[in-house]
Order: C-alpha cells, then sequence, then structure tokens
C-alpha cells in the first residue's frame, strides 16, 4: 500500500466514532465480565460444583454464540442502526436478574439475558467500527476490541472491591451504567442511519472481490474456526478458573487472585491493540501464526512454575494469544466481503460459545481430577495453531 493511499485512508478514518464505539464495547464488556468474576462469591453462596459454575457459563456464552451469526446475517439485508440500544436492554436486565436471583436457576435466566444483549451488541458494534475505519480495518477493529478486552479486564476488579464487600445484589448497580451506555449507542445508530450507509449489500457483487475460488474460502473458514477453537477453549481455563488455580496452589485471598487475573486481562487488552495495526502492515496471516502458535512455549511451562512465573508468563501469554483476534475478524470479512455482520456474529459467537463449552468441559474435567490439571491439558491447544499454514492470501495485505 503507498503512503499517499494510506495517507487517503486515514483522512477518512472517524476516530471519534472509533473511540465511541470503543467505550461502549468497554462498557458492554465489563458488565459482561462480571459473570464470571463473581462466580466465588455464588460459589459459595449458592453451594455449587465446578461443573454448575461451567453450565452457568455454558448458558450465557453459548446464548450469545447462536444468536450472534444469526443477527448479523439477518442485519445484512435489513440493517438495524439502533438495535444496538435494544441489546444494552437485555444486559441490563440480566444484571438486575444476576442481582436478586434467589436461585440457581434465576441464575441461569440472567445468564441468559446476558448472552442475549451481547448477541445483539457484537455484530452491529463491529460494523459501525468497519464502517469508521476509512480503510484502516485491522487497526478500527483493535480499537473497537481493546475496548471490550479492558472492559472485561475490570471485571475482576469490580467484584474485587464492589461486588466482594456489598455482595450479589449490588450487580444491579450496574443497570445505572447500562442506562448511559444505552443513550451513547442512540447517538451512534444515529450516525450510523445518516451517513446513509444503513443499508443492505449485494452478496454476489462483494463476493467476486477476494479472487479466491469458494471451495477455498470453505476451507480457510474451517481453519480460523479450529484456531477460534484452540484460543477460546485456553481463554475460558482463564476466565473462568484462573482465580481458583491460584487459590488453590498459592493459597491467595479471592481479592488478591481476582487482581493477578486483572493483569492477565490487562494483557490480553494491550495485545488486541497490537494486532490490528501489526496486521495492516505485514499482512493478518503473519499475526496469526505469531499469536497462535507464539504462544506454545509460554502455555507449556506456566502450571509447573512459581506465583512469580505464573504471573509473568499470564502477562506474556495475554499479549501473544489476544493479538490475532483482530486479525482474524478482519482476515474473515476479507474472505467474505459484504457479510460484515454475519463474518463478525459468527466470530463473536465462536468466541462465546467456545468460551461457554471450553469452561462446561473444564470445569467437569476439574470437578474429576483438579484445577492444575486442566491446566496442563490445556497448554496443548494452542498446537492447533499450526494449521495456520493452510491458509490463502486473499490479497496482498491479508
Amino acid at each position: 500500500m503507498s503512503q499517499a493511499v494510506a495517507g487517503r485512508q486515514k483522512s477518512k478514518t472517524v476516530f471519534p466514532v472509533l473511540w465511541a464505539i470503543s467505550l461502549c464495547h468497554m462498557l458492554n464488556d465489563m458488565m459482561q465480565s462480571l459473570l464470571p468474576a463473581i462466580y466465588p462469591i455464588l460459589k459459595g453462596g449458592f453451594d455449587l460444583s465446578f461443573g454448575q459454575i461451567g453450565l452457568l457459563s455454558l448458558i450465557f456464552q453459548v446464548t450469545a454464540s447462536l444468536l450472534q451469526p444469526l443477527i448479523g446475517r439477518y442485519t445484512d439485508r435489513k440493517p438495524q442502526p439502533y438495535s444496538l440500544s435494544a441489546g444494552m436492554g437485555f444486559t441490563m436486565l440480566g444484571l438486575v436478574t444476576l442481582g436478586l436471583a434467589p436461585s440457581y436457576l434465576v441464575l441461569l435466566i440472567g445468564a441468559a439475558l446476558l448472552g442475549m444483549g451481547s448477541s445483539i451488541f457484537h455484530p452491529e458494534s463491529s460494523r459501525i467500527a468497519r464502517l469508521a475505519s476509512g480503510g484502516q480495518h485491522g487497526l478500527a477493529q483493535s480499537v473497537f476490541q481493546v475496548g471490550g478486552n479492558f472492559g472485561q479486564s475490570l471485571g475482576p476488579l469490580l467484584a474485587a472491591f464492589l461486588v466482594l464487600p456489598h455482595g450479589q445484589k449490588s450487580l444491579a448497580w450496574f443497570a445505572f451504567a447500562a442506562l448511559g451506555t444505552m443513550a451513547i449507542l442512540g447517538v451512534l445508530g444515529h450516525w450510523y442511519k445518516s451517513t446513509g450507509q444503513a443499508k443492505p449489500v449485494v452478496r454476489k457483487a462483494a463476493a467476486a472481490q477476494n479472487g479466491l475460488p469458494a471451495a477455498q474460502v470453505k476451507r480457510a473458514m474451517a481453519v480460523l474456526i479450529a484456531l477460534m477453537f484452540s484460543k477460546f477453549f485456553y481463554l475460558a481455563s482463564i476466565t473462568s478458573y484462573y482465580i481458583f488455580f491460584l487459590i488453590q496452589r498459592f493459597h491467595l485471598s479471592t481479592q488478591t487472585a481476582q487482581i493477578d487475573l486483572f493483569i492477565f486481562m490487562a494483557a490480553a487488552a494491550a495485545g488486541t491493540m497490537i494486532g490490528g495495526p501489526v496486521g495492516d502492515r505485514i499482512g493478518r496471516k503473519r499475526v496469526i501464526w505469531v499469536s497462535i502458535a507464539g504462544v506454545i512455549p509460554f502455555t507449556l511451562a506456566l502450571p509447573y512454575v512459581g506465583l512469580g512465573g505464573t504471573i509473568a508468563l499470564s502477562v506474556i501469554i495475554g499479549l501473544v494469544i489476544s493479538s490475532a483476534f483482530s486479525a482474524i475478524v478482519v482476515y474473515a470479512q476479507e474472505l467474505m466481503p459484504g457479510q460484515t455482520g454475519m463474518v463478525s456474529g459468527l466470530f463473536f459467537g465462536l468466541a462465546f460459545g467456545m468460551g461457554g463449552i471450553g469452561a462446561a468441559v473444564l470445569g467437569e474435567l476439574a470437578d474429576w481430577t483438579s484445577i492444575t490439571f486442566v491446566y496442563q491439558v490445556c497448554a496443548f491447544l494452542p498446537l492447533i495453531g499450526l494449521l495456520t499454514v493452510l491458509l490463502p492470501d486473499p490479497h496482498r495485505n491479508s
């Protein structure tokens, strides 16, 4: 890409919109991340097993994963600029339900409402980020995604310093954050509609832009899905059980363990911010290679080192493994041009779905064996990243 072209693209990037949608992503994922962050509270308060905690994650994440690609496909055909505010309404209802839940069954309902909110939010918000990108798609996806990752990292801190001291009912307080986010999303929906871009894309015309046969596109998408499995099954072991791993192995307090989880999540946010712009410059396939396969030595070492080494390795793992997500999403959007909502929904849905299934499976495995054994097994998951060698190059910048 020439400097002149890059300059023209950069001048068209609508940074106020990018930062606003990133802020909304941060608030959305902050509220979503409160659920796994309070698992220790729920485990004690409702006398839950690890398997029941895994089911709670499964309901939350699979609800989102099943709906996201369907919603994305629908909005590709019939754009819904104001659907983002409606999705945040489901998130608000989920938080209130979880905060006031008197039983495990009601907890499951609250988790499902959270998942529905996320399923509506991600496809359209990712589309807004792409529309505001000015051609710098990797940068835009990273700016958008880093908001979500930073929001996820805030969940453990908020749980440690707000929810733990005040109890489960304090979750309902975050409904006010959801109301504020709904207002911002309403403004962004108006921008989306006023630009004249809230219209369907002709799929057949767009599909011809990537220069690849349909069969090759399908194989590449299958490889990307396998990479998502590797990445998010491993991340499920961190987001759902890292706190318990630290408490069990190093006898940390719950609050200290939540702070250590925040350190990992903050590193993951930084990795996400790095991955997109680097992919714009050196190619997304190279970023995917380094991110998925490059993390292998660190995941293999994690279960066997001391506390200091565990924290240091978690930072490296968070930085490296999270740099791939923006590159994977933009790579897939370039494989299937004109289907931004469906592709975004599919991959954000896979992120939730793989995480939910991983949480459920790993929870049962932890009940049968131990949390340490879970990390010993998960250490080998990044080996699936070697499948990156099978990915084609849609064009010279991918």
